[in-house]
């Protein structure tokens, strides 16, 4: 078989798990940069909103890695389950910065 083509449409799916992988990728070094920073501000000097502003950053880059990878995967973006994921953290934050609030 001579120069046997993909169809338009599988290239374009190729084309766009490949573009989201890229794109997800880009998000886990600001993620990293979060969570480094994110020690720093509880751990050595307690500034709670550096801590919320930190977690808000991350918030977000958590966020759009999941929407890239989804997007690349050609499905929805909102998802309960993604929100219901972040749960976790969230509450292990408040449970860290409740006495400095109280």
């Amino acid at each position: 078989m001579e120069g046997v083509q993909e169809p338009p449409v599988a290239q374009e799916r190729l084309g766009r798990a490949l573009i989201g992988v890229v794109a997800a990728s880009g998000l886990v070094y600001p993620l990293l940069l979060c969570a480094v920073q994110l020690v720093l501000t509880q751990l050595f000097v307690v500034d709670v909103a550096a801590t919320a502003l930190w977690l808000a950053v991350a918030l977000a880059c958590s966020v759009a890695l999941v929407a890239a990878v989804r997007w690349g995967a050609s499905r929805r973006v909102r998802s309960p389950w993604l929100l219901a994921g972040l749960a976790p953290p969230v509450l292990y934050e408040a449970w860290v910065l409740w006495p400095l609030l109280s």
